[in-house]
């Protein structure tokens, strides 16, 4: 019995169009990620003995469901509120007031703290809330 040898294809695989999709890929990762710069520049500041710390205190306002409220851990009414806001807010007149009141607290209470801040002079208003989950 005779057999035949045939010849052998060679079996060659075309990466063309593989190297394209790398290619696309990795276009695609450098335009999409995001990269870390440092803002500003290192300043190395001349020093002197008079120099001071000034630190910016923020003003908050915690009201409760049952309309207790809280001016930096201080209890307060409606009656001392402007009184309270107008003290703390003259000895540090940059300071924004930072507004926590409870979901189940009424609207008209917060525009009426608003409206107090903003008799007193406070132009920085933060409303506190929670990330939804």
């Amino acid at each position: 019995m005779r057999l035949h040898n045939r010849k052998r294809r060679k079996i060659l695989i075309n990466i063309t169009s593989l190297i394209d999709v790398l290619f696309l890929l990795l276009i695609f990762f450098m335009v999409s990620s995001t990269f870390i710069e440092q803002p500003g520049m290192d300043l190395q500041l001349p020093e002197a003995e008079t120099s001071t710390l000034r630190e910016i205190k923020d003003l908050v306002l915690q009201i409760q469901p049952d309309g207790v409220m809280f001016l930096n851990s201080r209890q307060v009414n409606w009656e001392n509120l402007k009184a309270f806001l107008d003290e703390e807010f003259q000895q540090n007149t940059e300071a924004a007031l930072i507004l926590q009141a409870d979901k189940e607290v009424k609207h008209g209470n917060v525009v009426r703290v608003m409206d107090i801040a903003q008799q007193v002079g406070i132009t920085k208003l933060i409303i506190a809330t929670s990330d939804k989950k």
